[in-house]
Parts: structure tokens; C-alpha cells; sequence
């Protein structure tokens, strides 16, 4: 089934991916098209493919079939016609163009916030000491967490914690911002300050896509809801045709019966 925005070029075009692990298949002939500036919500049951579908992007996954392509170029195989993976070298530019923040928060606990943030920047990005020390200034300022600068993960908060992954994912300036479930790991009261930050992203412009399960916000921050179920898109369309109460598609309508009960 293949979703695409009615206007401009896409930034992200994923055609026809497939992915398999070992007899299980995840994704089915999945394409869906994003545009520059949208945030695109991916929501579904587990198991439906949605986080596999980012890794794909992002190439942390190898898709077995089909194209994914950012700005038109294909993200972990070579254009040559045949189907070539690319070298760890050339990967590492691809995956510097498409930010991407886990449900964990992986940061380096021996590095500080900015420490965190600062290594991209210089290992990929090649900038020096005192530049990347001043863009994670910058983003950890963005998130509120300004103070923190030097302070280790350990010393920090979950949702603090989440802040800095998003702060070093904006940090490399990427085409694209993957989310991934980011307030799933989070205590409930942190969640608010997690999301404000993707939500200021969002007006600022950065193309995101997003799998969660916080129903209002996907309602409120996206362009534009998928629906995944069983490996493939099911339905896609604006939020308040996806979350409306007029629904069409039966396994939609179950979904969303669950989260019915918190007024999204």
C-alpha cells in the first residue's frame, strides 16, 4: 500500500521494503513517502513493524527488498544498478543524515551531556573541540538543560537523560529525526518534558518520523498518521481523520479502542 503527501518531492521515499527475520516476515511491501518539514506518526500494535521500519531507515537494519531513499539517494545500497551494500564508511555519512533517538537512551555514561553530544560532532562531523563544545552548548540550552553541560548520565534524570539523546541526534543537523518510542522507558510525570522539546522541533520545521503510543500528542504535533499492522501500512492520513471516531477500518478502530479511555 503506498501513502504519499499530495505535494512537493519526498525527502524520505521508502518503495516497496520488504524484511525478514529468519521465517517471520516484519515488513511487507511496506512505501510511504515524507516531505521536508513533516512529522509523520507511525502508531500500531507491537510486533507490527513500525520500530523495524525506522532501523531500516537508518539502515541498522538491512531491508531485504524495495528502495529507501533520502533526498533521492538510496540509504544502504550502492546506485549502481545492482544490489551492493555500501561500505561502513560510506553508512556512516548515510546515518549522519537521519538523527535517531531510542526508547533506551544510550548515552555513553562516561561521557557528560555535552561530552555525549560533542562526540558525533567531532568523530563524524570533524569539528573541533571548541566548536562542537559550542553546538552542544547550543542544543542542551534548546532542551533546558543548559546546567547540565557537564553533569554525567548517571547524575541525571530519565527524562533529562532522553533530552540529551534528542539534543546530540539535532546536534549533526541531520535531513531527518527518527523517534523511536522515546518516552516509553520514562516515568509518566516525565513524559511532558520529553515531548515539549519534539513538539519545538516540529515548529521549527525538522522533518520527523515518530512511532509512540501518546495518542494526543500524535494527535496535536503530526502532519500525518500511519497506521502498521501485520508488516504493512494499513491506513495513513491526516490525525484527525486517522483518530476520528468515523473509521472505516476495523483493525484501526480496535487499536485505538484502548486508548479511548484518556480522551486523546
Amino acid at each position: 500500500m503506498s501513502i504519499s503527501p499530495p505535494a512537493n518531492p519526498a525527502l524520505l521515499d521508502i518503495s516497496d521494503v520488504s524484511k525478514s527475520f529468519g521465517s517471520v516476515e516484519v515488513l511487507r511491501s511496506v512505501s510511504l513517502q515524507v516531505t521536508r518539514g513533516e512529522v509523520v506518526t507511525v502508531i500500531g500494535p507491537s510486533g507490527s513493524g513500525k520500530t523495524t521500519l525506522l532501523r531500516c531507515v537508518n539502515f541498522l537494519e538491512s531491508y531485504d527488498s524495495g528502495s529507501i531513499r533520502i533526498d533521492g539517494k538510496e540509504v544502504g545500497f550502492r546506485d549502481t544498478g545492482t544490489r551492493q551494500r555500501r561500505s561502513e564508511r560510506d553508512l556512516a555519512k548515510m546515518r549522519a543524515e537521519t538523527g535517531m533517538v531510542f526508547q533506551s537512551f544510550n548515552l555513553f555514561p562516561h561521557l557528560t551531556a555535552a561530552g555525549n553530544i560533542m562526540l558525533g560532532l567531532r568523530k563524524v562531523r570533524g569539528k573541533s573541540s571548541t566548536e562542537a563544545r559550542a553546538i552542544a552548548e547550543h542544543w542542551l540550552g534548546r532542551v533546558g538543560l543548559a546546567h547540565k553541560a557537564d553533569s554525567l548520565p548517571a547524575e541525571l534524570s530519565g527524562g533529562q537523560q532522553q533530552r540529551v539523546g534528542i539534543a546530540r541526534a539535532v546536534a549533526m543537523e541531520p535531513k531527518i529525526l527518527l523517534l523511536d518510542e522515546i518516552t516509553s522507558a520514562l516515568d509518566p510525570e516525565l513524559v511532558g518534558e520529553v515531548l515539549e522539546v519534539v513538539r519545538s522541533l516540529a515548529e521549527d520545521g525538522m522533518t520527523m518520523v515518530m512511532v509512540t503510543h501518546e495518542m494526543a500528542f500524535a494527535r496535536d504535533a503530526s502532519s500525518r498518521i500511519v497506521f502498521m499492522a501485520d508488516g504493512g501500512v494499513s491506513a495513513a492520513g491526516p490525525p484527525a481523520e486517522i483518530l476520528g471516531t468515523e473509521i472505516d477500518n476495523e483493525r484501526l478502530r480496535s487499536f485505538l479502542a484502548r486508548f479511548r479511555a484518556s480522551h486523546f
